[in-house]
Formats: structure tokens, C-alpha cells, sequence
């Protein structure tokens, strides 16, 4: 077993990260904020993550998908996470699974000519805005079809959040009934609570860069702050939080692609850490920066603002705990 990237990983970090940051930048994320609830102004949107292949990794390559490994698009998908990219991969990432089977929709999805969104329960869902056709679990089996969205006033808009109500839907091919469509459905949220912390995992990892360089060319007293401990000590800790977080990130994407029996665990542990990881390091940017990080004019609470929501998305950190507590019982009494 090997924690590390290979070649091949880090070439494909490093070609989204340069597409990413050509597509889309704290400016952009601000001036969405700016922008009406109506306007879909997120960068660098539906259209363009499409083009780039990024979206649709996952997808098979017989749809016109990439017919990578869900820990390929977890390696993009901490590079969207640093530039605070929208919409989600996690949408992609949990269509690709929930929509396995049925050909037609799948490659819709790769040409964009199908834009989804998927609804878990009533809370708001995650890049409603702009979506056309939403996936849901209902009555046992998955199935898709139109709804209308109510737009919310989130802390982050850019996450695109609205509370969907369905409208007329149909079974999605293949999904398979009771225990096979709640199976999928299962796999599909654990997937999608990876890419979660590996979207987390980027914005935590960007806040404490950025912390670590105020610190560094600030000055106090004649000394730059970072070399006062208050301010050293904080930093330290937002990134050990941080490296805590990328392992669990790789092991819960090995998993999905490897150790299915692992997932759930792995992928509960990966939500809940960087829950707590990604608040950390928004929250140190924030002190590091003293008076103007409380400010509008400074971008950190755009990062602050992305860890509170992300905190709420696909089950809060409470219920993340308490899953892993739960298995980790059942695996000990086995």
C-alpha cells in the first residue's frame, strides 16, 4: 500500500492547479458573492470544468468520460479546493456512481448536455443552482427528473445551495431496486464525502500558505510576527490539522478505488477531520492577519466562509464521529 502520489498524479495536480488559477481567482469568487442569488456567476462553472475533462474523470471512457480512479479526481479536485472553484466535483463525482449503468444520461453528462444536481433529503443541495435535473433516492429506487429551486441567503453562495422540490421523475437505468438502489446511493455519498475533504483539503492547505506568508513579511516591534510564538504556535497547528487531513483524503480515495469495505470508515473519517481542519486553518488566516482579517476588504473570509458550509454538507462532522464510532464498534465485536 502506498500513501503517496505517483508521477502521473502529481502531473495531473499540476496541470488542473494551472487551469484552475487561469480560470478562476479570489476576485471572481468575491464578485460572485457580490452578485445576485440568480446569477450563476461561480467560475469557472458548468461549461468550462466540463471541457477541461477534470469533471468527468470517473466517467467511463466509453461515454466520453476520463476513465480515471476516484483518487485522480481527488487530486484535481484539492486543486479546486485552493482557489475555491465551483461548481463542485462532487456533484460529477456522485452522478458518475448514481448514474452508472445508464449510458444515454451518462454521456448527456459528459457533453453538458444534462446538468445535475442530487438531492439529499430536505436540506439545501449543493449546486442547485444551475442545475436542470436533480437525482434523489425515493422510495427505494434512484430516479431523475425536473424540480423547481428555492434559493436560500447561505453563508457561501458560491457553493450554489437551493432547496429543490422535485417535479415529475423517472428510475434512472440499471439502479437496480431496494437494497441494490440504497447500495449505490450509499457508495455514491461516501465517494462524494471524499472529494468533500479533498476540496477541503485544498482550502485549508491555500489559508495556511497564505497565513504562513503575511507572517512572514509582517512586521511588529521591529520583528516580523511570525517569529512570536502566539502567532508561530497557530500556524504550526492549522498545518499539522492540515497534513493530518491529506492522509486521510488519500486513504479514503485508495479505498474507493481499492478497499470498499474501507470506505465507509475511511470516507467518515475524511469528513469529519476536514470539517475540523478546514475551520482551523480559515480561522488561524484570520488571527494571523490581526484586525484586517476580520474585515470584508480581506479575502480571508472568503476561505472561512467556504469551511462553515462545507461543514454542513453531506452530514455535519457530529454525525461523521459518531459513524466511525459506530463502525469501529461493529468492526471490534465482529
Amino acid at each position: 500500500m502506498n500513501f503517496d502520489l505517483d508521477d502521473q498524479q502529481r502531473d495531473l495536480a499540476s496541470a488542473a492547479g494551472d487551469f484552475l488559477a487561469s480560470s478562476t481567482s479570489l476576485a471572481d469568487v468575491r464578485a460572485a458573492l457580490d452578485a445576485a442569488a440568480t446569477d450563476i456567476a461561480v467560475r469557472p462553472g458548468r461549461d468550462q470544468l466540463l471541457s477541461s475533462g477534470f469533471a468527468t474523470i470517473t466517467l467511463p471512457e466509453e461515454v466520453d468520460g476520463g476513465g480515471g480512479t476516484v483518487l485522480d479526481l481527488a487530486v484535481v479536485a484539492e486543486q479546486a479546493g485552493r482557489v475555491l472553484a465551483g461548481p463542485s466535483l462532487i456533484t460529477y463525482a456522485r452522478a458518475a456512481v448514481l448514474l452508472a449503468g445508464d449510458t444515454d444520461r451518462l454521456r448527456a453528462l459528459a457533453a453538458g448536455e444534462m446538468k445535475v444536481a442530487v438531492v439529499d433529503g430536505d436540506g439545501p443541495v449543493l449546486d442547485a443552482l444551475g442545475a436542470e435535473q436533480f437525482l434523489a433516492l425515493r422510495d427505494g429506487r434512484i430516479v431523475i427528473g425536473g424540480g423547481t429551486v428555492d434559493l436560500p441567503d447561505p453563508i457561501d453562495p458560491t457553493r450554489g445551495l437551493g432547496r429543490v422540490t422535485l417535479g415529475d421523475v423517472e428510475v434512472v437505468d440499471g439502479s437496480g431496486d431496494g437494497a441494490d438502489a440504497q447500495a449505490r446511493w450509499d457508495r455514491a455519498l461516501q465517494i462524494g464525502r471524499v472529494i468533500l475533504a479533498a476540496e477541503s483539503l485544498g482550502a485549508a492547505a491555500r489559508s495556511v500558505e497564505i497565513g504562513v506568508a503575511y507572517a512572514k513579511e509582517r512586521q511588529a516591534f521591529g520583528r516580523a510576527i511570525g517569529s512570536y510564538q502566539a502567532v508561530k504556535h497557530a500556524l504550526v497547528d492549522a498545518y499539522v490539522a492540515v497534513e493530518e487531513l491529506r492522509s486521510l483524503v488519500w486513504w479514503s480515495a485508495w479505498a474507493a478505488d481499492n478497499a470498499p469495505d474501507e470506505l465507509p470508515m475511511a470516507s467518515a473519517s475524511a469528513k469529519g477531520v476536514a470539517a475540523m481542519a478546514s475551520q482551523l486553518a480559515a480561522e488561524t488566516l484570520i488571527q494571523v492577519h490581526g484586525g484586517i482579517g476580520f474585515t470584508w476588504e480581506h479575502d480571508a473570509h472568503l476561505y472561512w466562509r467556504r469551511a462553515k458550509v462545507d461543514r454542513f454538507l453531506l452530514g455535519d462532522d457530529v454525525a461523521a464521529f459518531d459513524e466511525v464510532a459506530r463502525l469501529a464498534m461493529a468492526g471490534a465485536a465482529s
